[in-house]
C-alpha cells in the first residue's frame, strides 16, 4: 500500500527553489563563458585556414578583434551576463507583480479564486484558503450583526409590552378607587407578573453582556445529577401546570459527576424552559439519564412541533429563536385594552439559552445535540466521566 509522502513546509520548499534558481543562474553564466571562449578558439582555427588580403575589410575587422581579443571577450561576456541576469530577475519581478495583485484581491475577497503561476502553486492554495476563511468570517459577521439587530427590535417590543401593561393596570388602580378588592388584587397580581417579566428581560440583557465579553470558568465539585435534575424539574412544576404538562424522570438512584453545579443547573434550566415554551399543552416532558461506559448521557424529550432541518442547524447559535413572531391581541379601550395587553402572548428569551448551554457543556468536555421528528424534540447531553471524582455509584 503506497503511503502519501508528506510535503516539506513551504519555507523549506522556498529555500530549495531559491537554491535551484541560483544554481541555474551560475550554470548559465558558466555555459555562456564557455561558449564565448570556445567560439574564440574555433574562430581562430577557421580564420587560420583562409588566405586573407590586407585590403579586405573583414580581414581588417578580424585583425582588430585579434589585437583586442581580451577586451572583446570581456565585452561579450559582460553583455551575456547582463542578458542572463535580466532574464533571471525579470521573471521574479513578474511573479512579485502577480503576488501584489493577488494580495489586493485578498484585501477585498470575492467569490473568484486567486490564480498564481505554477511556481507559486503552494502559495496559491494558502491564499485561497485565507480568502475562503475571510469570506466565511464576513458572512458570519453579517449574520451576527443581523441577529443582534433583530434582537434589539424583539427585546424593545418585549420591554414595551409588559411595561405598558404595568402602567395600564397601575393607572386603573389609581383612577378607579371603587374597584372591588377582588379586581384590585387581580390587577395587582397581573402588574406584578409583568414587572417580573421586565426583570427577566433585563437579566437577559446582562446575560448578553456576560456571554459576549467574558469567558465562562468552571468551579467543579462532586455533584449528584439525579438530585439536581429532580430539583430543577420540581421548580418548573408551577409553570408546567399552566399548560397541563407532565414531567417524567427516568434516572438512576444516584448519578455522580464532577462538575460546576451552578452552571450545569443553568443548562438543565434552559432545556426545561425550552421544553415548556415549545411543548403541546397536555403533553409529557421526559428526562432520562444513564451511564454508558465512561460517559453520562442525559436526554430531554418533549412533544412539540417538528423543528425544520434548517432551523435545527442554527438552534445553538447566539440570538437565534425558533419563534420570532411577536403577536399580540388587541381589544377595546380602557379596561379591555389593558386586559388584552396583560394577556398578550408571552414570548421566549433572547435566544441565548441554548447557546450558553452549549458553551457550558463544551467547557465540561461534553457535547449537546438536538434532533426533531414526528412532532418530538430531543436534546441529548453527553458528559465524559473524569477519574474517580466522577463515577457512578
Amino acid at each position: 500500500m503506497n503511503k502519501r509522502r508528506e510535503r516539506p513546509p513551504l519555507s523549506d520548499r522556498g529555500r530549495r527553489r531559491a537554491l535551484r534558481t541560483w544554481g541555474f543562474y551560475l550554470l548559465a553564466l558558466t555555459a555562456w563563458v564557455t561558449v564565448v571562449l570556445a567560439a574564440v578558439f574555433l574562430g581562430y582555427l577557421v580564420c587560420s585556414a583562409f588566405t586573407w588580403y590586407a585590403w579586405d575589410p573583414l580581414y581588417q575587422f578580424l585583425n582588430w578583434v585579434r589585437d583586442y581579443i581580451v577586451f572583446v571577450c570581456m565585452l561579450v561576456i559582460l553583455l551575456g551576463w547582463v542578458a542572463i541576469s535580466y532574464s533571471f530577475i525579470a521573471r521574479p519581478m513578474r511573479l512579485v507583480d502577480t503576488l501584489a495583485a493577488a494580495a489586493e484581491q485578498l484585501a477585498q475577497p470575492g467569490e473568484e479564486p486567486i490564480e498564481l503561476p505554477e511556481p507559486m502553486e503552494d502559495l496559491e492554495g494558502q491564499l485561497n484558503a485565507v480568502r475562503e476563511r475571510a469570506l466565511r468570517d464576513a458572512r458570519a459577521a453579517r449574520e451576527a450583526e443581523q441577529r443582534k439587530n433583530d434582537l434589539v427590535v424583539y427585546l424593545a417590543h418585549d420591554l414595551k409590552t409588559p411595561l405598558t401593561s404595568v402602567i395600564g393596570y397601575l393607572t386603573l388602580l389609581r383612577d378607579e378607587p371603587q374597584l372591588s378588592s377582588e379586581l384590585r388584587s387581580r390587577y395587582t397580581g397581573i402588574a406584578l407578573e409583568k414587572a417580573e417579566r421586565l426583570e427577566d428581560l433585563i437579566n437577559e440583557f446582562f446575560d448578553i453582556t456576560r456571554f459576549s465579553l467574558t469567558h465562562l470558568e468552571l468551579e467543579k465539585q462532586p455533584t449528584d445529577l439525579t438530585r439536581m435534575l429532580e430539583q430543577v424539574a420540581s421548580e418548573f412544576a408551577p409553570q408546567f401546570a399552566e399548560k397541563d404538562l407532565r414531567c417524567e424522570l427516568e434516572l438512576p438512584p444516584r448519578l455522580a459527576y464532577d462538575c460546576d453545579p451552578d452552571k450545569l443547573a443553568r443548562v438543565f434550566d434552559n432545556l426545561l424552559r425550552n421544553a415548556f415554551h415549545y411543548s403541546f399543552p397536555g403533553s409529557t416532558v421526559r428526562i432520562t439519564g444513564q451511564q454508558e461506559a465512561d460517559t453520562v448521557v442525559l436526554t430531554f424529550t418533549n412533544e412539540g412541533r417538528t423543528i425544520p432541518a434548517e432551523k435545527l442547524e442554527r438552534i445553538f447559535d447566539q440570538f437565534f429563536r425558533l419563534d420570532s413572531s411577536r403577536a399580540t391581541r388587541t381589544g377595546g379601550a380602557g379596561l379591555g385594552l389593558a386586559i388584552a395587553k396583560a394577556r398578550a402572548t408571552r414570548t421566549g428569551g433572547a435566544g441565548l439559552g441554548l447557546a450558553i448551554a452549549k458553551e457550558i457543556i463544551a467547557l465540561h468536555g461534553g457535547t449537546i445535540r438536538a434532533a426533531s421528528a414526528d412532532n418530538r424534540i430531543t436534546f441529548t447531553v453527553r458528559l465524559p466521566l473524569q477519574g474517580a471524582a466522577a463515577r457512578n455509584s
